[in-house]
């Protein structure tokens, strides 16, 4: 059979107008048989008025070109629509109720054959432009912001975000970033970012600012797994010492510029990620820093994982899900420094700035912010590297139900922080007095983890109330430490945790 392509993707202002006929024609070709042999003589596209043809066309050229095959049926060019329309859906330009019509074209027109059907679909653009403005409580901090989204800017899915706001600890943040699918594939894009905070950090005595720009590569697997690569490049600067400053941070003050690669794989199979029932979650994180080409003045591989999941816990008596889950979590990170571009010199420690700070109350829940590991005094220094876990578990509220958002939690979670130990030796060419030769990092990390395996790890438990909201999880939690070292900070009593990310 003669199967043609006779054109691609159309744009028509007015909505379609099917006559009573032609529905009735395909109410009846899709009741006959669905493996009938079609063609499709062409897609229409009515209402993406400030849409792009050329960015909608590598979406239903494939289906046009694909209906020559002689397998073509009316069950593929049905999977095959539903698959494009999807595709426009996560394009998050379109409201979601994109309505499909399929009919056949005038028999009339000599160039037609009876298996050619015309595709159409209507959309409805969303609004090119959003802007929010609210305020937010979370991870012992308030803020306002504001937020301004310009959707579809040239006509392929760009979108441009900036953000502004001003909170107790954030005194200050700015962000902009740039992003559009990569060939019209909306599980692939790229953006742009760029970056300015002044941020107060009390338990370590000093202020943060920050400015920086990067480039990013998100896509999503086949298998649904979130993949990012990006670069880098940051301007920080540690100011604003309280008088009483410890040694260790005022060593750190000043400024320093950090260039990176990173790469960030997530598989998450749960539920409800603000409240896991069941499934669970992979995510590891990789920043190479400083090394090679990459310039900086400080250099370090940082690596990071994360796991965790969850199980119902059937009830006797109750049918279905009863709400009644087990969970668990661990995470765990090193940070090994290494030489400057492409030295040989040695390295320098890592700064506070770039050590893993522990504890907390959407981390290690009975803490204060950074309240495990090493510390200087008053001041948390952060570690170089860390593992820390939990377990809990959730129980709907009596006469509630397992499809309320609440749940009354019972936990326990511990964790350990611990420094780089190493002697160092003095170098004139690097200008400090703390440059390690490869074997001693070496050695150092190796110390490091040994004391992470083999010492008594910090631990709390408690119980508390959890409220899942589909923006963000609210945790109201009675913690008790159980297991404190010299110098750490716990947090017996009511701690208060917001936030998307919890241990």
């Amino acid at each position: 059979m003669l199967r043609r392509e006779k054109s691609a993707v159309e744009h028509r202002s007015p909505s379609p107008g099917p006559e009573a006929s032609s529905e009735q024609r395909l109410a009846n070709i899709l009741s006959s048989n669905q493996t009938l042999p079609v063609t499709i003589s062409s897609v229409q596209i009515h209402g993406a008025k400030n849409t792009r043809k050329d960015f909608l066309d590598p979406i239903f050229e494939p289906i046009v070109t694909g209906s020559r095959q002689a397998d073509f049926t009316m069950a593929t060019m049905l999977e095959q629509v539903g698959e494009a329309v999807q595709k426009l859906q996560k394009f998050d330009i379109f409201h979601p109720n994109i309505m499909v019509h399929l009919s056949q074209p005038s028999q009339v027109d000599p160039s037609t054959t009876p298996t050619d059907l015309e595709v159409s679909l209507a959309v409805r653009e969303k609004s090119r432009f959003l802007l929010k403005t609210g305020t937010d409580l979370g991870n012992t901090e308030g803020s306002a912001y504001g937020s301004l989204l310009w959707r579809n800017i040239l006509g392929g899915a760009e979108t441009l975000t900036l953000n502004a706001a001003a909170g107790t600890r954030t005194r200050s943040a700015y962000s902009a970033e740039l992003a559009a699918p990569v060939q019209s594939n909306p599980n692939m894009r790229i953006s742009l970012e760029g970056l300015a905070s002044a941020t107060q950090k009390p338990w370590a005595s000093h202020e943060e600012v920050l400015k920086g720009a990067g480039i990013k590569l998100n896509w999503l697997s086949p298998l649904g797994d979130q993949h990012q690569v990006g670069f880098a490049g940051s301007w920080r600067q540690l100011t604003g010492l309280s008088a009483n400053a410890s040694p260790s941070v005022r060593a750190d003050a000043g400024d320093s510029v950090k260039n990176a690669l990173s790469y960030i794989f997530t598989r998450d199979r749960r539920g409800n990620a603000m409240l896991p029932q069941s499934g669970y979650l992979v995510k590891t994180v990789s920043e190479l820093a400083g090394w090679g080409p990459l310039g900086g003045d400080v250099a370090f591989s940082k690596s990071e994982v994360e796991l965790g999941g969850a199980v119902p816990v059937p009830i006797p008596g109750v049918k279905g899900f009863s709400g009644v889950s087990i969970g668990a979590g661990f995470k765990a990170g090193m940070l090994y420094p290494l030489p400057l571009s492409y030295g040989l010199n040695g390295a320098l420690p890592s700064r506070i700035n770039d050590r893993f700070a522990l504890g907390g109350p959407t981390d290690v829940r009975g803490f204060s912010l950074g309240g495990l590991g090493p510390r200087d005094g008053g001041d948390a220094l952060g570690g170089d590297v860390y593992a820390a876990g939990s377990v809990n578990m959730l129980v709907p509220l009596p006469r509630v139900g397992a499809d309320s958002p609440f749940r009354i939690q019972l936990f326990a979670n511990g964790g350990r922080s611990v420094a780089l130990k190493s002697k160092s030796k003095s170098s004139k060419d690097s200008g400090s007095s703390q440059v390690m030769s490869a074997s001693t990092v070496s050695k150092g990390i190796t110390n490091a983890t040994k004391d992470i395996m083999t010492g008594l790890p910090t631990l709390a438990a408690g119980v508390g109330l959890v409220y899942a909201h589909p923006v963000a999880r609210f945790e109201l939690n009675f913690s008790l430490p159980l297991v404190l070292r010299r110098g750490e900070e716990g947090r017996k009593g009511l701690q208060v945790g917001v936030g998307i990310n919890f241990l």
